[in-house]
């Protein structure tokens, strides 16, 4: 049976394998900001959150991105938001809303991620927002597919799963 996840209560057809607790995480080529190809491997002995956001231009996704940006200050952490949105119209939204201590990468060339991690709705050629937690020996620690891409991740679970990942006590970075 085909996984699905929800857009305005429309289901859509997800492309990939359903990423679980435990597995190694598959590696991903995308670009960042300024065009540069960005890859796992390239963070590889750090903690990585993924935050999969449908678009950066919605107000879901721009909140999704500003809470990860609060605690992207943990130590040993890299935090991603990654989108099909253009790298020119990511800097854009970087550079509209101070976004200085995430990775914004654009999966729009090849669909790395989407594919790999099951997150790719093939028919708008978009993702479907989820979360991802890897550790440094890259095992995946956390996962989160949002079952209706217009809703908002479990923050206050993820942010809790990560601490307990990076060893970081509730009280540092309380304001994430």
């Amino acid at each position: 049976m085909a996984r699905t996840t929800k857009l305005n209560g429309k289901s859509m057809t997800l492309a990939g394998p359903e990423i679980k607790v435990g597995q190694k995480a598959p590696d991903f080529h995308m670009v960042d900001i300024d065009g540069k190809e960005e890859t796992l491997s390239q963070s590889q002995g750090k903690i990585r959150l993924l935050s999969v956001v449908h678009s950066l231009d919605t107000p879901v996704c721009n909140l999704q991105t500003q809470r990860f940006e609060q605690a992207a200050k943990f130590p040993g952490v890299v935090i991603y938001t990654v989108s099909m949105d253009l790298p020119f119209a990511q800097a854009r939204y970087a550079s509209a809303n101070n976004i200085q201590n995430i990775k914004i990468l654009s999966d729009h060339r090849l669909a790395s991620l989407g594919r790999a991690y099951g997150v790719l709705i093939e028919d708008l050629r978009l993702l479907s927002r989820a979360i991802f937690i890897i550790d440094q020996h890259d095992v995946i620690r956390y996962v989160e597919y949002v079952p209706e891409v217009s809703q908002a991740p479990d923050y206050d679970k993820a942010l809790a799963a990560l601490r307990g990942i990076a060893g970081v006590p509730a009280a540092a970075g309380s304001g994430a």
